[in-house]
């Protein structure tokens, strides 16, 4: 029985986390506080984080926003024009970083779109996640591609509705708790949780216990194969 499958695209086909580190890291290194250690800037640009996504989302542009508006609220000497350039860059770059499908990822898309019904639903800057997308080779076998501001309860009952997929046969798979899978199985969908030892802070809850849909657990996306 063909089942329809709604598949999240950041950390969970193409890694996308670590670069968002990688730019922290050195965002990091340039402000050189004197005090803060870095977990405790991360906490501070948390919360920058989740008060900007509300009203500009998500994205390297966005995250260039949020690095220079916490090195204006941290940094221990004078603020040149200059040094937020520099810091916008290192989310800037992120965008230049190559977009690679992770182990396993293409071969197991190809068994699944001769199987099965396949949607690709991302949530970030729009043309960002296009580019993204155009760059993996992976579009190709996806019948229909979403991208929202946010992935919640609604947008999950609005895709059912879009493509007139049945919920009990519909199952949403990705990395996140908070985006993919527990929002889902609030919206009645099956769901699959396919963990990445990377996926970023602000993505992760504890999975909640399902409602009248199945909640499995895989190691990797290629385990995907042997449940559909």
């Amino acid at each position: 029985m063909r089942q329809h499958l709604i598949i999240d695209a950041d950390d969970t086909l193409w890694e996308n986390n670590i670069y968002f580190e990688q730019a922290f890291d050195e965002f990091c290194a340039f402000l050189e506080h004197s005090r803060l250690s870095p977990d405790e800037i991360r906490a501070i640009l948390d919360e920058i984080e989740l008060a900007n996504a509300k009203v500009h989302g998500y994205g390297s542009l966005n995250f260039a926003r949020n690095l220079a508006q916490c090195y204006r609220r941290l940094a221990e000497r004078e603020i040149l024009d200059g040094d937020l350039e520099v810091v916008k860059g290192f989310a800037l770059r992120i965008l230049e970083q190559p977009v690679e499908p992770l182990p396993g990822v293409a071969e197991t898309l190809e068994y699944l779109a001769s199987r099965h019904y396949l949607a690709l639903f991302t949530k970030g800057h729009p043309e960002e996640q296009k580019l993204k997308i155009d760059r993996s080779g992976l579009g190709i076998w996806f019948g229909h591609t979403a991208i929202v501001k946010e992935k919640d309860v609604a947008s999950y009952q609005n895709l059912l509705r879009d493509l007139h997929w049945p919920r009990e046969s519909a199952w949403m798979i990705g990395n996140s708790p908070k985006s993919d899978i527990n929002p889902a199985l609030e919206a009645g969908l099956n769901a699959v949780f396919v963990p990445h030892e990377r996926t970023w802070t602000l993505e992760r809850q504890a999975l909640r216990p399902p409602g009248p849909g199945r909640l499995e657990i895989v190691g990797r996306f290629s385990d995907l194969r042997s449940l559909f």
